[in-house]
C-alpha cells in the first residue's frame, strides 16, 4: 500500500514539474517546431529529404541553444520529443507485413543488420574512433537511416561529442541514402536479376524509407513493393537492436539498477502489437504516423540547433570513411545473398 502511494506521489510530482516547466520550455520547443515546418515546406515544394533540411536550418540557429530563453526548450525537444517520436514509429509496422516476406528476406535482413553493426564496431576501433561511434553509424546504416540514428543515440552513453556524432551520422546516412537511391538501381541492373531480387537488394541496402520507395518504384511496381516490405523488416529490427544496446550500455555503466526498458521502447512494441491486431482505427493510425513524423522533424531541428559547424568539421575524414565503408559492406553483403539465391532458383 505504501509503495503504491509512493509511486502515485512520484507520478504526480513529475506531472506537476512538467506543467510548471511549460513557460520555460515553450520558446525553445516553438523555435524547433517553426524550423520543422520550414523544412517540411521546402521538402514538399522543392524536393529533398526533410530530415536534412531540418538539420541544416537548425544549425543556422545554433546561437539559440547557447544562451537565452530557448535553451531549455531546445534541450527538451532534442531528447524527450525525440523519444516520443521513436515510440510512435511502432504504428508503421505490423507482424503480418514481416511474415509476408518469407524466410529468405527475414534471415538476410537479420543477418545483415547484425553483421553490419559488428563490422562498424570493429572498424571504428581499427580507425582510431570510439566503439560507440561505430555502433551509432553502423546501426543507422543497417536499419533505417536518420530515425535509427536518433533512436540508437537516445540509449547510448552521453559523452562530450555525443550530439555532434549524432548530427554527423544523420547527415551522413541521409546523403548516402540519396546517392544510393540514384546509383543502386543502375548498378543492380548490370547483374540481370528479376524484379523481386532487385527489390530485395534495394530494400535491404538503402538507408531511408523514402529513398527505398523512390528507387524501388523507379524500376517497377513489383520491385517497389518487395523493396518496401524488405525495408519494413529492417525498420522492425530497430526495437530489438535498441533494446539490446540499452541493456548492454546501462548494465555496463550503471549496473543492475539501470537495466530497465526505456518507456518509449515499450510504447513502440505495444503499437506494433496493436497495429498487427488491427485494433487501431485508420484515422487514429494516420494521426499517430503524422505525429511521429512531426516529432522526428522537430527533434532533429533541435538537434541541429545544438550543433556548431566548427564541431562538425572536427569529426574528420576517418568518420566519413567509416560510414562509407559500412554502407559498402552492407551493399556487398546483401548483393552476395541475392545473387546466391538467384543462382539456386
Amino acid at each position: 500500500m505504501t509503495e503504491t502511494v509512493a509511486i502515485r506521489t512520484s507520478m504526480i510530482s513529475r506531472g506537476l514539474a512538467a506543467f510548471m516547466s511549460l513557460p520555460t520550455n515553450f520558446p525553445g520547443v516553438l523555435a524547433s517546431l517553426i524550423i520543422a515546418i520550414a523544412a517540411t515546406f521546402l521538402s514538399e515544394h522543392y524536393g529533398g529529404p526533410v530530415m536534412l533540411f531540418a538539420l541544416l536550418l537548425g544549425m543556422a540557429f545554433y546561437f539559440l541553444s547557447q544562451e537565452g530563453r530557448c535553451v531549455a526548450g531546445i534541450e527538451l525537444a532534442s531528447k524527450h520529443i525525440l523519444r516520443v517520436a521513436v515510440g510512435l514509429l511502432g504504428a508503421q509496422i505490423t507482424i503480418a507485413e514481416i511474415m509476408k516476406l518469407g524466410p529468405t528476406p527475414v534471415i538476410t535482413v537479420v543477418g545483415a543488420v547484425i553483421l553490419t553493426i559488428l563490422f562498424g564496431a570493429l572498424a571504428s576501433r581499427a580507425m582510431g574512433l570510439s566503439r560507440r561511434f561505430g555502433i551509432l553509424t553502423s546501426g543507422a546504416v543497417a536499419i533505417c537511416g536518420a530515425s535509427a540514428a536518433l533512436a540508437i543515440s537516445s540509449v547510448l552513453p552521453k559523452g562530450e561529442q555525443h550530439e555532434r556524432d549524432t548530427v554527423f551520422t544523420v547527415i551522413g546516412v541521409t546523403a548516402l541514402s540519396t546517392i544510393a537511391m540514384i546509383v543502386y538501381p543502375l548498378v543492380i541492373a548490370g547483374f540481370h536479376l528479376d524484379h523481386a531480387a532487385v527489390g530485395m537488394f534495394l530494400g535491404g541496402t538503402i538507408h531511408d524509407v523514402a529513398q527505398v520507395v523512390g528507387a524501388g518504384f523507379s524500376v517497377s511496381e513489383e520491385t517497389g513493393n518487395v523493396a518496401t516490405f524488405t525495408k519494413l523488416l529492417r525498420v522492425a529490427m530497430l526495437l530489438p537492436v535498441v533494446v539490446m544496446l540499452s541493456y548492454v550500455f546501462r548494465a555496463h555503466h550503471v549496473g543492475k539498477a539501470g537495466r530497465q526498458l526505456p518507456g518509449f521502447l515499450v510504447v513502440f512494441a505495444v503499437l506494433v502489437m496493436l497495429n498487427s491486431a488491427g485494433v487501431i482505427p485508420a484515422f487514429l493510425l494516420a494521426l499517430i504516423k503524422d505525429a511521429s513524423r512531426w516529432c522526428l522533424v522537430t527533434a532533429i531541428a533541435a538537434l541541429g540547433m545544438k550543433t556548431s559547424l566548427k564541431a562538425m568539421a572536427d569529426v574528420g575524414g576517418r568518420a566519413i570513411a567509416l560510414i562509407v565503408a559500412e554502407t559498402l559492406f552492407l551493399a556487398v553483403l546483401v548483393l552476395m545473398v541475392v545473387r546466391w539465391k538467384a543462382g539456386i532458383q
